[in-house]
């Protein structure tokens, strides 16, 4: 059998085959290798750079390198934080014509480092803690998915700064499943694996020096395990409201947005005892609401922005009488959203007295109307209406933002976009900022 590269994008191959396949990976000239740092595995792994890309190469059996390629080709179509395939090498053979191991093919995460790698230096329990945050989260997407991992470890995750927050990756899929959706032993199944795996790992660095000793390696063991139980619940339990106390509603999807996930549903129940509103949270792609926004209002606004303001319209869908996303023929998203935009978003932009407009876009002022809502509604523990909201926020807040076109008096000292604020202030938040 001749030597083959089957890859996922035919300009892979061409770049891949001055490589020395004919020897065993473990036994590879340093000048084809790159020295990064990897967790343990059960097979051969080793890094090399080709045409500027570092690729994880890894020596397996071709029933397990094309089930693997599979499996991470699907998750990548299902945007999953994983490494990407990019090709399987077969037909290997040694000087002595002696078959090798076929070889899976990755890219290389750019500046990214193994869980392990991580635990082998000191660090501050801020850190761990968000290091436990984002493993949690992957367990939880890949659940969402239907993906059981089967061997969930320090080794074979990948820990990377994303955008300010740490963010996890999945590299080793050689142990998993994908099916529709996953019983609830079978997440436990899961997350009892990885619990172990975990626990065992950090007593491993233990034994051999590296693990701080502040660290302990059975609690963290553990402290996954809630995380993942507290997130999963807090995902994917429903939550039924009466319709006409929106700040709870708020509150519930404020709560999922912390979490980094997104409330693309409302559905209505009908019950004698009136309307109620069930949140059914749903992860969803970068650019999401930015697209759905302008689709449905024809708002082109910066993501946060349409998030929010997606939110806002939902509730208002969930009260339409006409409006049933399960009756064919009620009235189409479409039709509600452009009477959102006509009796509340248009409504509540023009409370704002004109000399004041122009201090910031109107979605960003209907945003932060809706965060000084929230506020008001939490602090009097009932529902407090848009028109006194901006009337409130319009005389407490936006009153003393200085106007972005007016010179800055000479004689003022510090920022001029700084502002008086209290505890109850909603301006624009640190990240929208950076967002844009």
């Amino acid at each position: 059998m001749d030597l083959k590269i089957t890859a996922a994008s035919p300009e892979q191959p061409a770049i891949l085959l001055d490589l020395p396949w004919d020897v065993p990976l473990e036994e590879w000239p340093t000048e084809h290798l790159v020295a990064l740092p990897r967790g343990i595995s059960r097979h051969v792994v080793r890094f090399t750079r080709v045409g500027g890309q570092v690729y994880a190469l890894k020596e397996v059996g071709e029933h397990a390198a094309w089930r693997e390629y599979e499996l991470l080709r699907d998750l990548a179509r299902l945007d999953v934080p994983a490494v990407e395939p990019v090709a399987i090498v077969t037909g290997r053979r040694d000087a002595q014509g002696e078959e090798l191991e076929p070889v899976l093919i990755t890219k290389h995460l750019r500046a990214s480092m193994p869980y392990r790698a991580m635990f082998e230096t000191t660090m501050r329990p801020g850190t761990i803690s968000r290091l436990l945050d984002a493993l949690a989260v992957l367990l939880v997407r890949l659940h969402l998915v239907g993906f059981a991992w089967g061997d969930c470890s320090l080794s074979n995750t990948l820990f990377r700064r994303d955008a300010g927050a740490f963010a996890a990756y999945l590299v080793d899929a050689e142990t998993g499943t994908l099916r529709p959706q996953l019983s609830d032993g079978q997440r436990d199944y899961d997350i009892e694996i990885a619990r172990v795996n975990i626990a065992g790992e950090l007593l491993d660095l233990d034994a051999g020096g590296f693990l701080h000793p502040s660290i302990d390696a059975i609690r963290l063991g553990e402290e996954i395990v809630d995380r993942y139980c507290s997130l999963w619940k807090e995902l994917t339990r429903p939550s039924v409201y009466p319709s006409a106390e929106r700040h709870r509603i708020d509150a519930r999807i404020r709560r999922l947005n912390d979490l980094g996930f997104d409330v693309a549903e409302l559905q209505i129940e009908r019950s004698p005892g009136g309307d109620k509103v069930t949140i059914l949270p749903k992860v969803v792609d970068a650019g999401h609401h930015t697209r759905q926004l302008l689709r449905l209002t024809g708002l082109d606004v910066e993501e946060n922005q349409a998030r929010r303001l997606l939110n806002d319209l939902e509730t208002y869908m969930a009260a339409q009488d006409d409006y049933d996303p399960e009756d064919p023929l009620s009235a189409s998203q479409e039709v509600v959203a452009h009477r959102w935009l006509r009796e509340v978003f248009r409504p509540t932009v023009r409370q704002v007295p004109r000399p004041l407009r122009n201090r910031m876009e109107p979605a960003q002022i209907f945003h932060e109307i809706l965060e000084h809502r929230w506020y008001l509604s939490e602090q009097r523990e009932q529902d407090v209406t848009l028109v006194a909201a901006a009337e409130d926020y319009v005389r407490a807040v936006l009153a003393f933002i200085p106007d972005p076109d007016a010179e800055l008096d000479p004689e003022q000292d510090g920022d001029p976009h700084h502002r008086p604020e209290d505890e109850h202030t909603t301006g624009r938040r640190r990240g929208e900022e950076e967002d844009g």
